[in-house]
């Protein structure tokens, strides 16, 4: 018997596409409009809101996703849903990246502004 209080795995999934998607839009976002240094702060809020509004729980990451492969909580993933569950991430980065390319359509030359270059 179905557990009433755990929705379906298509809706967590499509759940997870769309906080992901919402997590990297918004920090291509920050990027492009020259905000990134509150990117620690806005990240924490959304997946902190989105952990309590998506019916996935918003890991929107596969490392915590396999992470949480190992735990027993009730926020916790069943290790034959983490591949669907990366796949799904994987969709929402992309959905995500085009959101943002539509927003802001120079958005790929202000990414280096949030991700780390190697000072060699």
């Amino acid at each position: 018997m179905p557990n009433p209080i755990v929705p379906p795995l298509p809706r967590r999934l499509a759940a997870e596409v769309v906080a992901t998607a919402g997590l990297v839009a918004l920090i291509l976002a920050l990027a492009r409009t020259g905000r990134a240094a509150l990117s620690a702060a806005a990240v924490g809020a959304y997946i902190g809101a989105a952990y309590f509004i998506t019916s996935s729980t918003a890991f929107a990451n596969p490392a915590v996703t396999i992470a949480r492969a190992f735990t027993d909580t009730f926020a916790g993933i069943a290790p034959s849903s983490v591949p669907a569950f990366v796949a799904a991430q994987l969709l929402g980065a992309v959905i995500g990246a085009l959101i943002a390319l539509a927003l802001y359509p120079d958005a790929a030359t202000t990414a280096g502004v949030v991700v780390a270059r190697d000072a060699r």
